[in-house]
């Protein structure tokens, strides 16, 4: 059984929390937080987008701790999961690992590629996994059509469009401070540059437009480019003024032998779905199945996997650091593409 230790005791800190309850391969044994009230078990504060309310916990099994120093510090602790504020993933992914630990670490890795580039050089040093939860291919029609393309069952995919779009985020005031969260392309679009990279490979360079915020892109519209240029991929992302709508996403994905349709939006006054669907070249359409899942499932199967990985010292693509810092990237691409008036720019 895995050992975790909980740093962040915030809305993310509370859904793993729930998905370690479920786990038959991690175990939470220790938690952080400044918090005097959470440290006694009441985490009924804590409220999402999505997933139950916080409630009052039973903290009586697990090692309670202040500072995270004295998490990283805890000799029975084998990985420490990071669900603190963005700015603080580097420093404390870093000493983690300067302390023997894996990283198991919520989006973003870090904020600039750079800083995902040190912890990964921190890894590769110290001989310990970091592991990045970017759970969207986990999720019931994402995780679908991944698996589909890794099995080759509709053949080459050869293109579509991503899009994940909120109303302003007015509960998060540093939001759009690229030092602090990253704004939009960081916090939003990174979970989709990264199922990109999954399906397609890498891309080589982005062209976007769209407005600003300051010195972030509020929202882009983008298009991927990619060594082979038979492929193509763009993407929508980022912050509609309108409140109505506070969340939605969705993908149409291209394949030689389908394609993959899916979209959720999340109203004001109700939730509306167009659920998983391919259209096959013989006329076909197929409405897949899913299992049923409840909002903890994919995080509870994404700790599975990294339980898995650090069992086995084999990191699971979908968790794998580097190409989450490769995410991490294209996004900062798509930046500097909208900030610049829409010109080309190279994913470095």
């Amino acid at each position: 059984m895995i050992r975790v230790g909980l740093a962040g005791v915030g809305f993310m800190g509370w859904i793993h929390y729930l998905a370690y309850q479920r786990s038959s391969s991690a175990r939470l044994v220790a938690f952080a937080s400044r918090d005097a009230g959470k440290r006694g078990g009441d985490w009924s504060s804590i409220r999402g987008n999505f997933g139950p309310p916080g409630e009052q916990i039973d903290v009586s099994g697990m090692r309670v701790y202040e500072q995270v120093e004295q998490l990283l510090a805890d000799p029975e602790i084998d990985v420490i999961d990071i669900c603190l504020p963005p700015h603080c993933h580097v420093d404390v992914a870093i000493a983690a690992l300067q302390a023997g630990k894996h990283v198991f670490c919520e989006k973003p890795l870090a904020l600039t590629p750079e800083a995902g580039r040190q912890i990964l050089a921190q890894a590769n040093a110290s001989g310990r996994c970091v592991m990045v939860a970017q759970v969207l291919p986990y999720m019931g029609p994402y995780r679908y059509a991944l698996e589909g393309v890794q099995q080759g069952r509709w053949g080459r995919p050869l293109g579509g469009h991503f899009k994940r779009l909120i109303s302003p985020p007015d509960w998060i005031p540093d939001f759009y401070e690229m030092n602090r969260v990253g704004g939009p392309m960081i916090d939003l679009h990174v979970h989709d540059a990264h199922f990109i990279d999954l399906v397609f490979g890498r891309p080589k360079s982005v062209v976007a437009s769209g407005p600003t915020h300051g010195s972030a892109a509020r929202l882009a519209q983008m298009l991927y480019r990619f060594a082979d240029p038979s492929i193509g991929v763009t993407a929508a992302c980022g912050v509609v003024e309108q409140p109505g709508r506070p969340f939605t996403h969705g993908f149409e994905l291209h394949c030689q032998q389908a394609t993959l349709q899916f979209e959720l939006s999340v109203l004001s006054d109700r939730v509306e779905t167009m659920p998983l669907k391919v259209l096959h070249q013989d006329g076909r359409v197929e409405w897949p199945q899913l299992p049923e899942a409840d909002d903890v499932a994919a995080f509870q199967q994404e700790i599975e996997d990294m339980a898995r990985s650090v069992q086995t010292g084999k990191i699971e693509p979908r968790l794998d650091g580097q190409r989450a810092s490769d995410a991490i990237a294209a996004c900062h691409a798509v930046q500097r593409s909208v900030l610049s008036g829409g010109r080309e720019v190279q994913i470095d």
